[in-house]
């Protein structure tokens, strides 16, 4: 009979409710790659999920007839060219406003405020998507409308992720959020967070703007869930340290 583990496999704590063990096994020897270690070793392989050798062997004969991964002269595995494939299909079939102005729908929904999301245009930003809010006295900022970068909850979180030195951009790449009274327009405040792309990079800004007497700071909070909801679609992750 076999031994069993002393401790559960990755795959056994992120099973999928109602799911197949195996396919939970399989996708999580994929996840152990990264850009950092594109290529592992079966005993990397096997330390990193938490399974015996033998089974990552199965799975793996599995991946390899798949072309998922591909196992060099040298005995370390990496990632097969259906990777590259499937990577296209979705790449074609992806649509950013898709991911992002569901999430904003929902932001507004939840706290009934006026949603956006900005994106760097040269030394402005750009408000690429847009929902308003369902009070009558609200921001009327537009999808289309470029603002300035050093100005405003959005533009300050561009500039933070981009790298811009000083306390208020250190505090806000710990947090991960900022809340701006009167930083654009002295009667509007605003909440914003970052999202990042599957390569690291920043992709943009999600923003909360509402009329300085209706800021609600625990809103943080919605706000941060939000961008990191479209950041998981995206592919990407938060830095680590960043709204801890």
């Amino acid at each position: 009979m076999p031994k069993r583990a002393a401790m559960p496999s990755v795959a056994d704590e992120r099973a999928a409710p109602g799911g197949s063990a195996g396919v939970d096994r399989a996708l999580t020897l994929l996840s152990a790659f990264s850009t950092a270690q594109p290529s592992l070793s079966l005993t990397q392989l096997a330390e990193r999920c938490r399974l015996y050798k033998s089974t990552v062997l199965r799975l793996l004969a599995s991946l390899e007839h798949a072309r998922v991964v591909m196992r060099h002269a040298n005995g370390r595995y990496v990632l097969g060219p259906e990777i590259a494939r499937l990577n296209a299909v979705y790449a074609a079939s992806f649509s950013l406003e898709a991911v992002v102005v569901p999430a904003l729908k929902e932001l507004t929904s939840a706290t009934l405020e006026s949603a956006a999301f900005h994106v760097q245009q040269g030394d402005m930003r750009l408000c690429l998507y847009r929902v308003d809010s369902p009070h009558p006295v609200r921001d009327h900022a537009r999808a289309g409308d470029l603002m300035p970068m050093d100005r405003g909850s959005g533009g300050r979180i561009l500039q933070a992720f981009s790298g811009a030195p000083g306390p208020l951009f250190d505090r806000i790449r710990r947090d991960g959020v900022v809340v701006m009274r009167g930083d654009r327009v002295p009667e509007l405040a605003g909440i914003s967070a970052p999202v990042f792309q599957v390569t690291g990079e920043l992709a943009g800004a999600v923003t909360l703007t509402m009329p300085v007497h209706r800021l609600v700071p625990d809103h943080a909070k919605d706000v941060l869930a939000a961008a990191r909801r479209i950041t998981a679609s995206l592919g990407g992750s938060f830095p680590p340290g960043t709204g801890r």
